[in-house]
């Protein structure tokens, strides 16, 4: 399928449009495990794609980007890249105007993460890829090569692991999330960069924002993993939002009988709600 027929690629400007529109940051992470669903949907052909088009279709009004975790589908094999491709599918025909982030971690030397990157943009559709940036410049520049696409680089995660390398700091006392902040925006623009910033660091934002006021950042962790909204965009925001706020189990699993697409609708509806109360001041 020719997935950019269906829609232009997704932009900074187009991100900060439908910010404003929906009034909204937020990104739900289609994070599906077989073993939580709702037991009736096990009777499907396809029990993950039910799953996710009944979520997709119930929260879209509420989210600007739904992330796919690759580990959720693989760990089912065949089976589970064909549920995570008609579900890509299904984004794109009937919601064009959501991003679509591959949460899959990648990097790796330069040919392997070729390879990589035209399975996650020639293959898949997908607008952005998180990536790994600690095997360096040649492992990330296979994904930037693709126009109107987004690189999401981890910096600052929100594992308890985290503090075992990120935190630490050089003699010249620069920590390790800081090093990968500065040296990689000599790879890509704010255009085609995003990073990855745990929602579980507090007031670490402030001193990311120091180095790296214009670009995007995806936000893990609010909900289930203990993050906090409210203390993310007190640090975090900027002059035109520059977040994308994802929660994943908080909404999938808001519900578990024949109803969870409403249940995780209205869940996804009170999110977006009080983005909406900390968007007023920049819309």
């Amino acid at each position: 399928m020719n997935y950019d027929r269906i829609r232009a690629y997704m932009t900074k400007q187009q991100l900060f449009k439908n910010i404003g529109k929906k009034q909204s940051f937020l990104c739900i992470g289609l994070d599906t495990d077989i073993k939580k669903i709702p037991r009736h949907l096990l009777q499907e052909e396809d029990p993950v794609f039910a799953f996710n088009k009944a979520i997709i279709d119930a929260t879209a009004d509420y989210c600007i980007a739904y992330k796919p975790n690759s580990a959720f589908y693989e760990s089912l094999g065949y089976k589970g890249q064909l549920s995570l491709e008609k579900t890509v599918n299904h984004i794109r025909q009937n919601h064009p105007d959501q991003f679509v982030i591959a949460d899959a971690k990648r990097g790796d030397i330069g040919n392997t993460s070729e390879l990589y990157a035209r399975a996650v943009f020639d293959n898949s559709g997908f607008d952005a890829v998180t990536v790994a940036p600690y095997m360096g410049e040649d492992s990330v520049k296979p994904f930037l090569i693709y126009p109107g696409k987004w690189v999401i680089l981890l910096a600052l995660t929100s594992n308890r692991g985290s503090h075992d390398f990120q935190l630490t700091a050089g003699r010249d006392g620069e920590r390790l999330f800081e090093k990968v902040l500065r040296k990689s925006q000599e790879w890509a623009s704010d255009e085609q960069m995003m990073y990855v910033v745990g929602a579980t660091q507090g007031k670490l934002f402030a001193d990311i924002r120091k180095i790296v006021p214009d670009h995007f950042l995806l936000v893990p962790g609010v909900g289930a993993q203990g993050g906090s909204l409210a203390e993310v965009t007190k640090y975090g925001m900027n002059a035109q939002c520059g977040l994308l706020v994802n929660s994943s189990r908080q909404i999938l699993y808001a519900g578990n009988t024949e109803r969870f697409a409403e249940a995780a609708r209205q869940e996804a509806q009170k999110v977006q709600q009080e983005m909406a109360g900390y968007l007023q001041r920049l819309f």
